[in-house]
């Protein structure tokens, strides 16, 4: 990838189209928001793959993420607790429980931070 500096902040094109990115969300995503992004995301796609693996069916996933922030130590990412709604019918706790270990274990951008940002993950079933 390519970043060009702009007026406020950097773009790139990517296969979907341009990406701005700044400190200031008038001129961009802010880079948090990719971070998190990213995370929850990546969580959310090898859940996916996991529950298709596993022959559980689903409707559908949301996922709700929260950000916490050190100001203190140049306002970084110290927690990201990702909620996971999968609207399911048949679905156990248990079932589920296994399936989120599993995505936690196998999702790259997990893994990549989990030395340094706490990642909280629950979930919800709703039928």
């Amino acid at each position: 990838m390519i970043f060009k500096m702009q007026e406020v902040g950097f773009r790139t094109e990517t296969e979907y189209g341009e990406l701005q990115v700044a400190g200031n969300s008038d001129f961009g995503f802010r880079p948090y928001q990719l971070m998190t992004a990213s995370i929850a995301v990546c969580s959310g796609g090898v859940m996916r793959t996991i529950l298709d693996k596993k022959r559980i069916a689903y409707e559908d996933i949301t996922i709700q993420a929260e950000v916490e922030r050190n100001e203190k130590e140049a306002n970084r990412i110290t927690k990201i607790a990702l909620h996971f709604i999968i609207r399911a019918r048949g679905v156990t706790r248990e079932q589920m429980e296994k399936v989120m270990h599993l995505t936690a274990k196998n999702c790259s951008m997990v893994q990549s931070v989990k030395d340094s940002i706490e990642i909280v993950e629950t979930f919800e079933i709703i039928e």
